[in-house]
């Protein structure tokens, strides 16, 4: 994913987030998913439909309430002359504000898939599945680990790792029992070792084959030599599953662990997987850190002078990190200031202490997103942005340990 993509993910996960944070009294809320053949005078007309049998409600308020949000609703479809190539989403709705008021506010979206149907839903809550479901990474790899005595099934969904079936064999030791021929024995083996693999083939095969056939990219094998060979050797997955394995790769463990282990070491054949990639980012800036080298910043206030320098190589930034910068100005001393606050769903102006001055009343005059702002800082110095997800340690550490932003730099400071 590349950098303005990831940016348009960020700004579209936030959006989603401040729409979920929006809540009606009774079913007030209106959500509207148009796709782009669908046409603008059927919507109008159902919406019309809709006005008349709203007034048929018993509340006078909620009747009033839905009547607004859909005349508000027709008369945007008024200015849209055609929808556009991934359809658009309107949410309309007296919102809840507190102290007994409400709000009738509009959000407007225009997917980054296509939809696929029309939608018109009204609840207390406004309709988000259909656009959430647009934010998980579909994309998905096969993880299998094995050796002669158990294998671990897994699946890569995203950045999301599953265990999903583990098996031991009854694959007897080398060592054979009295009695019997040591021809006799290495049959009896044999058999049971093939016997072991076609279990393994088969519950692999069901699960790899319950993922859809376009989300699936491919399958990764992992073990010791020479039994990963022998299980791809003999064919053992389904016919369409065979031509989807995209290595073999040594691995110490055939249990869970196993499965991260076979991750890391199909790195670079996993080069375009984002978790993969960001791990790499991650490791990279606390090997800097533990070493002591100097070329790692964490903190706003580091990673922000360091960015103003142009120190800064490789920008790192939680996706659930969630703040504002606030310029103040005092209305009594007109002392100006600056300050980060983390936003909070929902909250349309964070309140602020008095002045520290002058105990004056201090108002906002600009208020940006600390990741809009930090990005356009890296972009003014060539600095590459990565956005880190929660979905693994390192990337949970980020958010958690760091605050949500650190930086891999060009050079050490005296920051």
């Amino acid at each position: 994913m590349s950098e303005s993509e990831a940016h348009k993910r960020y700004e579209f996960k936030r959006q989603l987030e401040e729409i979920r944070s929006k809540k009606g009294r009774g079913t007030e809320l209106i959500s509207l998913y148009i796709p782009h053949d669908k046409k603008i005078s059927d919507v109008v007309a159902q919406l019309r439909d809709e006005h008349g049998q709203a007034a048929n409600i018993k509340s006078k308020l909620t009747k009033t309430n839905v009547q607004s949000a859909l005349e508000s609703l027709m008369s945007r479809l008024r200015y849209l002359t055609k929808v556009p190539e991934d359809g658009i989403v309107f949410f309309t709705g007296a919102v809840d504000v507190g102290s007994n008021k409400t709000d009738l506010q509009s959000f407007i979206i225009e997917p980054p898939e296509p939809l696929v149907s029309y939608k018109y839903h009204c609840d207390s809550s406004f309709y988000l599945e259909t656009l959430e479901d647009m934010l998980k990474d579909k994309r998905t790899y096969g993880l299998l680990v094995l050796d002669r005595r158990e294998a671990t099934v897994g699946l890569l969904t995203g950045k999301r790792m599953e265990a999903r079936d583990h098996m031991t064999s009854s694959v007897p030791g080398k060592q054979r029992k009295g009695g019997q021929s040591a021809h006799r024995f290495q049959q009896l083996r044999l058999i049971a070792i093939h016997d072991f693999y076609k279990r393994i083939g088969d519950s692999a095969s069901k699960i790899f084959l319950e993922v859809d056939h376009k989300d699936l990219e491919a399958i990764l094998i992992g073990g010791p030599s020479p039994t990963k060979e022998e299980f791809e050797g003999g064919e053992f997955l389904h016919h369409e599953l065979q031509r989807k394995i995209l290595g073999l790769f040594d691995t110490s463990y055939t249990d869970e662990s196993g499965l991260s282990e076979l991750v890391d070491n199909a790195s670079e054949a996993l080069m375009n997987v984002e978790v993969v990639q960001e791990k790499k980012y991650m490791e990279r800036f606390l090997k800097e850190l533990v070493g002591d080298s100097g070329l790692a910043a964490y903190g706003e206030e580091e990673v922000r002078k360091n960015l103003q320098m142009g120190s800064v190589e490789v920008l790192l930034l939680s996706e659930d990190l969630r703040r504002d910068r606030l310029s103040t100005r005092c209305s009594q001393c007109s002392d100006v200031s600056a300050v980060t606050v983390t936003r909070k769903a929902g909250e349309d102006e964070p309140s602020l202490p008095p002045c520290k001055k002058c105990q004056g009343v201090v108002k906002i005059t600009e208020l940006v997103d600390v990741i809009n702002e930090l990005s356009t800082l890296a972009d003014q110095m060539s600095t590459r942005i990565e956005f880190i997800s929660m979905d693994f340690e390192e990337g949970a550490q980020l958010m958690n340990a760091f605050g949500g932003m650190a930086a891999i730099l060009r050079y050490k400071t005296s920051v």
